[in-house]
């Protein structure tokens, strides 16, 4: 490489500089050939084939992106924002550049690697290096296989053989000079932020900046409560709704403001990891590998169940209970009150992930992918890879998953999880006067009780949408009636 020469950084699902390899590498390269570093974001969500992010996941793009730019600038580096073809936009940078080599770190949905794939061919056949790295995984899809070298289907012994694995500690970042610009780096156009448009034109998301801060400040202050504070008691209080029992790192994953590698450290460095409380958590992170695992290995399952015998089970789509289900109407307050705080925080617990998606897909029967779509449009940390074995899991159709006859009860994990209400209280306003001993079942309240908590059913508040008994049955009806599922099943022994 001459001298002067620029070494390209293509950032995307990476939004950090510390722990990120593609940029230590370019960083590496640069100070020991004398050349320069140029980060690069390209604007591309057509790229990304049915999965282009949603709203919410866009409103925290653009907060991680700003507080990118500002973590840059400290090195001396700008970012060079663009939109369009990827390709072509890389294939114009380098050559305006002078780039001899580009680096990025691998993202493992279908369309992405697809996509990747092909750039890397034509970059090379345009002459210049390009070196994908590995910021988002403790351990590679490619790399874990089971005995007989086929992807695991089942999460324990996926986690048992991950544990005798190496993991790679977080990457530091090269000491040594500040990198200048070029004057052809200067000369280069490209966009500012706002141009991009992230942020959705309706005042939905404004709330979301009360519930989280989305720089990369946020996301070490989110880190260190969890590892000093939070993660002892982690195992009892994680099911809590109501209480600061979770992590809450999901989003600053799914940006890519915090790796895996720096929150596994944390945990360890904490002296947590030995706890059954910091194992437990950890398991939690290998259940975020295990999905990418399963969707790299299986990438139609974004869209198909895993499970084939699913394929074709007999959903009733029906607009109004999908609609109720969204707007937290469904006259169920455990489940009215997960939607809510979807809504309002970007965000929802993952015990009550499992108690609204189970609801949705048994009580109501609608299908499994209609629940994924919603969380994809309104979660901060919207994950294809996690997002799909989730719903899979709750609907009974994916690897390792809870059978579909496993149907939770609304009201028992109500009263188990939010055994004060305060959850409920927190999110459905209207009837938080009510007596702990009906909070989760207001048509069980008496006349007085409603009145004194000035409720009308049907009213200020929905009657269930559907009979808990009938939505029960009717789901193990639909389950009996299908065919093929029942031959699976029997051909299972179950």
């Amino acid at each position: 490489m001459a001298a002067n020469t620029t070494t390209i950084v293509w950032f995307r699902r990476d939004l950090r500089v510390q722990d990120n390899p593609a940029l230590n590498a370019a960083l590496e390269q640069a100070r020991e050939l004398g050349g320069t570093v140029l980060p690069v974001y390209i604007h591309a969500p057509q790229e990304e084939g049915d999965w282009s992010p949603g709203g919410a996941a866009r409103w925290w793009q653009h907060q991680a992106l700003a507080s990118l730019q500002e973590a840059l600038e400290k090195l001396g580096l700008s970012l060079l924002i663009r939109r369009g073809d990827s390709q072509q936009e890389l294939l114009s940078i380098t050559t305006g550049a002078g780039a001899v080599s580009v680096h990025w770190n691998r993202r493992y949905e279908p369309a992405i690697i697809k996509r990747d794939s092909g750039i890397k061919k034509t970059l090379q056949e345009a002459g210049l290096e390009v070196k994908s790295h590995n910021a988002a995984l403790l351990w590679e899809p490619p790399s874990i296989k089971n005995g007989s070298g086929l992807p695991y289907r089942v999460f324990t012994p996926f986690w048992k053989y991950c544990l005798t694995q190496p993991t790679t500690a977080p990457y530091q970042l090269p000491q040594g000079r500040p990198i200048c610009e070029t004057e052809r780096q200067q000369r280069l156009s490209g966009l500012s932020l706002s141009e991009l448009e992230l942020t959705p034109k309706l005042n939905w998301a404004d709330e979301f900046k009360n519930h989280w801060d989305p720089t990369l400040a946020g996301a070490h202050e989110a880190l260190a409560l969890f590892t000093e504070d939070t993660v002892r008691g982690y195992g009892e209080r994680r099911d809590i709704p109501g209480v600061q029992g979770t992590s809450r790192l999901s989003p600053y994953l799914q940006s890519g403001q915090l790796g895996p590698r720096q929150i596994w450290a944390s945990v360890h460095q904490s002296g947590a990891a030995n706890s059954n409380d910091g194992h437990k958590f950890l398991s939690e992170i290998a259940w975020r590998e295990f999905a990418y695992h399963l969707l790299y290995h299986f990438p139609e399952t974004p869209h198909k169940a895993l499970n084939r015998a699913y394929q074709n089970f007999p959903w009733e789509p029906q607009t109004e209970h999908m609609k109720a289900w969204q707007q937290g109407l469904t006259g169920y307050p455990i489940v009215d009150a997960g939607m809510r705080e979807l809504w309002h925080t970007g965000w929802m617990h993952n015990r009550v992930r499992m108690i609204v998606g189970s609801f949705l897909v048994k009580h109501l029967l609608q299908p499994w992918q209609s629940g994924a779509r919603w969380f994809w449009d309104t979660l901060v940390d919207a994950d294809l890879a996690s997002n799909t074995m989730g719903w899979q899991w709750i609907a009974g159709c994916g690897a390792d998953a809870a059978p579909y006859f496993r149907i939770f009860n609304p009201m028992l994990q109500g009263a188990k999880f939010d055994a004060d209400g305060s959850y409920v209280r927190t999110w459905i306003p209207e009837i938080a006067k009510l007596p702990d001993s009906v909070i989760h079942t207001p048509w069980e309240a008496s006349a007085a009780q409603l009145a004194a908590a000035g409720i009308t059913l049907g009213k200020t508040y929905p009657r269930p949408v559907v009979d808990h008994k009938f939505g029960r049955e009717r789901a193990l009806g639909a389950l009996k009636n299908n065919k093929e599922i029942a031959a699976a099943i029997a051909a299972a022994g179950d």
